[in-house]
Parts: structure tokens; C-alpha cells; sequence
């Protein structure tokens, strides 16, 4: 079916106004993701049918539950759902299977949307390169044998390759934009706090956020009320005009390679034509920010997962095992001084850039690299993985809310950054500048 492919959005209204079956439809994607074990790690199919046959029925009777009534999504693997096995893509999890739905599948459950299965990930999260030789490295959708971006890799090849409507994943530094910007796809990173993450297996839990990966912004808007139970927002009629747009200069653009930079000039030339003022600058915190990165993420990581893992190293990937145990490095006293000048250049930040719309950087500044690669060569595996999620990690250090969208440059995307729990205000002027750039 065709119809696999088109937006959520799209099936959604298709299916409210009696033009496409959601059981038909979820048969077409549970068909098509069966022989798919380098992107499902497992499939909920009775599930899907069940609650295909559920939308069915409420749509026949003019009793739709919402926009996204019939429509399948795929999950991430490291959120919980109640008996069927959960593993956040580890061989330390094998087994593991929730008494639960996580809270945010049994929001988007209650909007009527349908649970295809469960989609491969980086071990535990840990990784923007989407590599995961101890269960399965999705493919990258666009170009065959590169890496598909992580750590929601499957979530995003599940999309691309119209193997279910829209996904739901995680981003810690990263996981949601890198993988949809090497996919060709959108992904929305949530202000952190704004998306429950009771029942998500957590990588770090001050960083850690809940988002959409999609076609398009407003299957992002309306994948995120289904989450939270609330109601997506009114897209119609927006603009550039007026807006005020602030490329990032400096630190975002340190050792870009000639793609990523080619895309987003492009990109932003396009939202000037359109109507944007777009203006330039370095900010001073950004650097010292930045480097705390090491100073909190891997302390943390290491401080929820040490009893696990310690318990049990030989089963972890290794170069994943490292990045964890690198966090016992950081002593404590560090670590909390590290929180508190974050808190100070936080304020730094929003005051310097209060006056914008959205910060602009190039969602990556390098393009997937080849996978195999990454697994015969430990050195190019860390330089590739700190400079794909360097960009990104800009709004989780922030605390902001960011979208990514494709350039049209292959696997290059734009990343638009918004200020804290402003998620609508950013998905409005995201779907300004999906117009704009066609």
C-alpha cells in the first residue's frame, strides 16, 4: 500500500472521513516490517490489530478519538510496554518485559493510535551513530552502508522506509535529530521535563527527553499531543514574515565538512527569501558550556548503570562499555560545580538570544560515516561520534526545545532551537520553514 507512505497526518484524515482502513493499514505495515529484524527488534502485531480493529469500529461509529485515530506508530525499545519484552537495545536488559505501558504509550494509546513494535537502538542509548553490533544496526535509508544515526536508529529507518507512519524516541544529546537528519526525515527534541518519561529506561535522567520522529512537522505537532494527551496546535497560516533568526557562528561550525555546510547555507538563504531576518553571532558561553558535556553526561550514565553493568561487562559493546566508565572519572565535587555554572550560563544564553525566534546550526556538521568502519576502527568511532552529536548537544545543555528538518542536501539537516517548554511557538515556525524550503 501507498498509503504507508503518506504523512500521518494524511492517513489520519483519510481515515476520519472512511477513505483508508486502519486494519487494512496496519496489516499493510505489519506485512512490510515482518522480515525487517535490522529495524524492528520485535513486533507487537496482535497488539496492532487489536487496537487496529478498536479504531475501526470507534471511526465507523463517528466516534474518533482524534487527528491520529488508526494511525501506527513504532517505539523506541527502551519504552516500557506491559508483556512484551523491553531491552533499550542491551544484552544486560535480555528478558526484560514491563508490568506497564510507559505513560506516554498509554497517552498515545488512548488517541487512538496503533502500537506496531518495538524499533533497534544504540545500546542503552549511549551513542549518536546508531551502531549496535550486540542485537541489530538498522540500515541508513538514504545511502546504503553508512550509519543511520542514533540512538533512535531504528525509529527513524522504521519511517523512511514506510514501515510505520511516524515514531516515537528519545534524545539525551541527540537521539532524535541525528538519526531523523541522516534519514531525511523531521524530529522534535522536547524541552526537557515537558514529556513524562515514567516507564522510558533512562540513560540520564537530568538530560534525558521523550519526541516524534516523522515525515513532517505537523505529524511532529500531532505525535506530541498524543503523548501528552493534549491538543496539538494550530499550524494554519504560518509565516516567516517577522521572524528573527540567529545562525550560532563559532563552535557549530568547527570541522564542518563541505555537505552539512553547503545545506544549511542553502537552507538559511531560503528562509531570508522567504522573510526572515537572519542575523549572525558567536555567544561567549557557548564554549564553556559545552565542555561540561563530559563533565555531567557520563557521571551520571555511569552512576544509574554501574550495579548493571559492572555486574556483567562482558555483555556490553565495548566502546559503549567505555563511554559509561569514563563517568567514574568526574568526582563529585566536580559534577555538582558543573551544575551549577551550567545554571548560570543557561541564563546567560536566554538572555543573549530572548530577542530570536529559533537559533540556527547545521543539525550535523558531518554526514553519516561508513559502518563498518565504525566497527574496525575504535579511534574513528569516537572523533565521528563526538562530532555528530556535538551540534545537537547544544540544546540539551541548554534546556531547550530544537527541530531538525531536511535541507535537500542528502542526510543534512537544519536544526531550529527554541526557547524552553515553547514547543508549539517552534513547531509553528518549523512548518514556515518546511514550506520554504520545499
Amino acid at each position: 500500500m501507498l498509503e504507508r507512505f503518506w504523512s500521518a497526518a494524511a492517513q489520519g484524515q483519510a481515515m476520519a472521513e472512511g477513505r483508508l482502513d486502519p486494519v487494512e493499514l496496519a496489516e499493510s505495515y505489519l506485512e512490510a516490517a515482518e522480515p525487517r529484524h535490522d529495524v524492528y527488534a520485535r513486533l507487537t502485531a496482535d497488539r496492532a490489530r487489536f487496537e487496529a480493529m478498536a479504531a475501526r469500529t470507534r471511526l465507523l461509529d463517528g466516534l474518533g478519538r482524534g487527528p491520529l485515530d488508526g494511525v501506527a506508530l513504532s517505539w523506541k525499545d527502551l519504552f516500557d510496554s506491559a508483556g512484551t519484552v523491553t531491552e533499550a537495545g542491551s544484552l544486560l536488559l535480555a528478558g526484560r518485559v514491563p508490568d506497564e505501558d510507559a505513560e506516554v504509550l498509554r497517552q498515545a494509546s488512548l488517541a487512538g493510535t496503533v502500537c506496531l513494535g518495538k524499533t533497534h537502538m544504540t545500546e542503552l542509548a549511549f551513542s549518536g551513530l546508531g551502531l549496535n553490533p550486540n542485537t541489530a544496526t538498522p540500515p541508513n535509508a538514504v545511502t546504503r552502508g553508512l550509519a543511520p544515526g542514533g540512538s533512535s536508529s531504528g525509529a527513524a529507518v522504521s519511517v523512511k522506509l514506510g514501515l510505520a507512519a511516524a515514531a516515537v524516541g528519545s534524545d539525551t544529546g541527540g537521539s532524535v535529530r541525528i538519526p531523523a537528519a541522516w534519514n531525511d526525515i523531521v524530529g522534535l527534541k522536547t524541552t526537557h521535563g515537558r514529556v513524562s518519561t515514567r516507564g522510558v529506561v533512562p540513560l540520564c535522567k537530568r538530560f534525558d527527553t521523550v519526541g516524534p520522529l516523522a515525515r513532517t512537522v505537523e505529524d511532529c505537532a500531532l505525535v506530541l499531543a498524543a503523548l501528552e494527551g493534549s491538543k496539538a496546535p494550530d499550524l494554519r497560516g504560518a509565516t516567516l514574515d517577522g521572524a528573527r533568526l540567529l545562525v550560532l557562528d563559532g563552535l557549530p561550525f568547527d570541522s564542518i565538512r563541505e555537505a552539512p555546510a553547503r545545506g544549511f547555507e542553502s537552507a538559511v538563504a531560503k528562509l531570508a527569501r522567504a522573510g526572515a531576518t537572519v542575523e549572525h553571532m558567536a555567544l561567549p558561553m557557548v564554549g564553556p558550556a559545552m565542555d561540561l558535556s563530559g563533565l555531567l553526561f557520563a557521571p551520571e550514565a555511569y552512576g544509574l548503570w554501574h550495579d548493571t553493568i559492572e555486574a556483567a561487562p562482558e555483555k556490553m559493546y565495548p566502546l559503549i562499555l567505555q563511554r559509561f566508565r569514563g563517568g567514574a572519572q568526574v568526582s563529585a565535587a566536580v559534577y555538582v560545580k558543573g551544575w551549577d555554572d551550567l545554571a548560570r550560563y543557561r541564563a546567560e544564553f536566554y538572555a543573549a538570544t530572548a530577542g530570536y525566534d529559533a537559533v540556527l546550526v547545521p543539525t550535523a556538521p558531518i554526514l553519516p560515516p561508513d559502518a563498518l568502519r565504525l566497527l574496525t576502527d575504535a579511534a574513528y568511532f569516537e572523533t565521528e561520534n563526538l562530532l555528530a552529536l556535538r551540534n545537537t548537544r547544544l540544546a540539551n545543555i541548554f534546556g531547550l526545545c530544537a527541530l531538525t528538518l531536511p535541507t535537500g542536501e542528502p542526510m543534512c539537516g537544519l536544526s531550529l532551537m527554541g526557547k524552553p517548554m515553547r514547543e508549539e511557538a517552534l513547531l509553528r515556525l518549523g512548518m514556515a520553514v518546511e514550506a520554504a524550503l520545499g
